[in-house]
């Protein structure tokens, strides 16, 4: 049974945020706000709770679409292969902020991730979770929340999310209700950059 605490922008207790991330730590599973929908993430250094995390979005670690989150980008070249100046001026426009952008992958990254040619890297614009990853003191595997309904494609009710998941995870951290609207996702690993998909992040953001 997944415990419920309550974390919200303007008071984040650093005790709950401490209790947080020892789960994290010991392999459990946490589902947490972002600046676009509700997330479920592991930590990258247990993967006994990555596969979990694959299992629940119903697919294999090596095929699943996962998220990396970073408090910033200082730890981004302990996963990615260098960056060129031009790609790493447009990370430092849009983060933290509501994107996703995909880079190619070094051969330093965890053993279940060794066949990965590319990651998916967001920095969220959410001081909670940003507090978490920063304590944490490396990235969270992430995935999305999604809704079985075809039309609400995102929960953003964390009521309704501890409904749903309390079975399935071992903290939900209720910080009020979510936004509805993806990441937007842009590929980097060409010479020009490729929107993948457009959600809540602004384009104009890259130029």
């Amino acid at each position: 049974m997944a415990k419920f605490i309550k974390l919200y922008n303007d008071y984040t207790d650093q005790i709950l945020i401490d209790e947080v991330v020892e789960t994290l730590r010991n392999g459990g599973l946490v589902i947490y706000p972002t600046d676009t929908v509700y997330g479920l993430g592991a930590s990258i250094n247990s993967n006994k709770a990555i596969e979990r995390l694959a299992q629940l979005k119903g697919t294999k670690v090596d095929k699943a679409n996962f998220t990396f989150l970073f408090s910033d980008l200082s730890k981004l070249s302990e996963y990615t292969k260098q960056i060129d100046t031009p790609k790493f001026k447009i990370l430092k426009k849009v983060f933290p902020g509501p994107y996703t952008m995909i880079l190619p992958a070094n051969n330093k990254l965890p053993k279940v991730f060794k066949k990965r040619k590319t990651i998916g890297i967001r920095i969220p614009d959410n001081p909670i979770l940003l507090k978490i990853i920063e304590k944490l003191g490396h990235p969270i595997v992430n995935i999305s929340i999604k809704d079985d309904d075809e039309v609400i494609e995102y929960t953003t009710d964390p009521e309704l999310i501890y409904e749903k998941w309390h079975k399935l995870v071992d903290v939900i951290i209720d910080a009020g209700y979510g936004d509805n609207h993806p990441s937007t996702v842009i590929d980097l690993t060409d010479d020009e950059p490729e929107i993948i998909r457009e959600g809540k992040g602004d384009l104009d953001r890259l130029f």
